[in-house]
């Protein structure tokens, strides 16, 4: 697998690693090389993959670490935890994700935005210093192409439980609020060693439904949902081989793409990160 950045001694950080397009991320960087540290809500559910990576030959020891992305006091231990651990770090995948899940987060934002975007925006921000660190690094950001069935961000419905019966307008939401954060990270690192990406993996059989009633399930195969080895194939492609002159840029199969007009406003972009940062302060 040609890559740009070189694998040895790299080390990734991947949150929801143990099931779906995080798995077969997880795997892949680690077959290459990679040291994976993989963080998520349980440990047992991800011991399979930890063991799977040990497993492969010449693999890095892969680590877990505890983080539940709807509480932002588990995403500062987290933080924590990983710095504690002295290591160097290349690659930042925010992979972990929800959709169809209601209600409110353990700091009162409705579950889909602080799960899918708050959380991971204060996980990078106390990340960022380390990966500034190195010689060069990523941040991947799993966005999806629901951004373009959201007209805008409707702040105050951020701070209220999950209104709709499905989940699906909020979790649109959440995907565009992580494109433009993925593309304000991007303006704000300019000219410097760490670029970013973010990207639409393909509509994918994975674990992100669980929560989605059932009656919607058979609604989403007929949108012809594809195979986790294939929705992780642009999440190792932003991670590996995307030039970084294009860091900030939103990708679908393996390119550069253009979003919706939301998704391209850079003044709703830099809005959503001055109220995230109050946030997560």
């Amino acid at each position: 697998m040609p890559a740009e950045l070189p694998l040895k001694n790299q080390v990734a950080l991947i949150t929801g690693g143990n099931v779906g397009i995080g798995r077969v991320t997880a795997m892949e960087l680690a077959r290459s090389g990679v040291q994976v540290v993989i963080a998520g809500r349980s440990r047992e559910r991800t011991q399979p993959v930890l063991d799977a990576m040990a497993a492969l030959p010449g693999a890095p020891a892969p680590l877990f670490l505890p983080l539940d992305l709807a509480s932002l006091h588990s995403v500062r231990a987290c933080a924590a935890q990983f710095l504690a651990l002295s290591l160097p770090l290349h690659l930042l995948i925010n992979n972990a994700g929800l959709a169809g899940a209601r209600g409110l987060t353990e700091d009162g934002f409705e579950m889909a935005f602080g799960v899918n975007h708050l959380g991971h925006f204060l996980l990078t921000q106390l990340l960022l210093p380390t990966l500034q660190q190195a010689p060069a690094a990523r941040v991947v950001t799993v966005s999806s192409r629901a951004h373009k069935r959201t007209p805008g961000i409707d702040w105050d419905a951020l701070r209220r439980p999950t209104q709709t019966r499905t989940g699906i307008r909020e979790y649109a939401v959440s995907k565009l609020a992580n494109l433009l954060f993925s593309a304000e990270l991007g303006r704000r690192l300019a000219g410097t060693k760490v670029s970013t990406y973010s990207l639409h993996p393909g509509v994918v059989d994975t674990e992100i439904w669980r929560v989605v009633p059932q009656w919607v399930r058979p609604l989403l195969r007929l949108r012809g949902l594809i195979t986790p080895e294939e929705g992780a194939q642009t999440t190792l492609h932003c991670a590996l081989r995307a030039p970084a002159s294009e860091s900030g840029l939103y990708y679908a199969d393996c390119r550069p793409t253009r979003p919706a007009r939301n998704g391209r406003d850079m003044a709703l972009a830099q809005e959503l990160w001055q109220r995230s940062e109050a946030w997560t302060r």
